[in-house]
């Protein structure tokens, strides 16, 4: 195993949530290619009487990015008892379709900011086309005493994946390990010819 491989696994065993599951299908993705980086997030959410927890985990390829996402889901068994669930989807994504690598750092009193400082927290987006989300709104005229209908504006979003970590909740190494593997994924798509 290489070692980013081995640093994976021991990020997937950190985060404690079905560490065997996440790296066997991330196995399956990868199909034999070595990782080059990666990020490993857990969220849980707090719905009605319900805990759910999430991972995902990426993962940085010469030539792709892994993604798997893993949930908790409810369900019965054959008897009609409550047992647990999981799914387990991966995506590969080649790096030369990857549109765009965003990634947003909030940071408390700017005015005393520091280079190298860690930001309180970071939202890593990276769009390749997948998905897109089309916000829409009644276009305007600047006349205020217009009654016609202008139609509408609206704006197109890549919206494939976004990944928020905080300092607070997720500690400042999470944060770190974000805008390092940020770092990673752009210098690898900024190669492409």
């Amino acid at each position: 195993m290489t070692e980013h491989g081995q640093t994976l696994y021991e990020s997937l065993e950190r985060s404690g949530y079905y560490p065997a599951l996440v790296s066997s299908v991330l196995d399956v993705a990868l199909a034999g290619e070595d990782p080059v980086g990666h990020l490993v997030h857990v969220e849980t959410t707090f719905a009605t009487a319900e805990v759910r927890r999430h991972v995902t985990a990426l993962v940085l390829t010469h030539s792709r990015l892994i993604l798997a996402h893993v949930d908790d889901h409810s369900g019965e068994n054959t008897s009609g008892e409550e047992e647990s669930r999981a799914s387990a989807t991966t995506e590969s994504v080649a790096l030369d379709a990857i549109r765009s690598v965003v990634l947003t750092h909030m940071l408390s009193s700017p005015e005393n900011y520091v280079v190298g400082q860690l930001p309180l927290e970071v939202s890593l987006a990276i769009g390749w086309g997948a998905v897109s989300r089309v916000d829409m709104e009644p276009a305007v005229c600047p006349d205020p005493n217009c009654e016609a209908d202008h139609g509408y504006s609206g704006a197109i979003t890549s919206d494939d994946i976004m990944i928020r970590v905080s300092a607070e909740a997720e500690g400042s190494s999470a944060v770190s390990e974000a805008v390092a593997f940020a770092r990673a994924l752009s210098a690898a798509t900024g190669k492409r010819s």
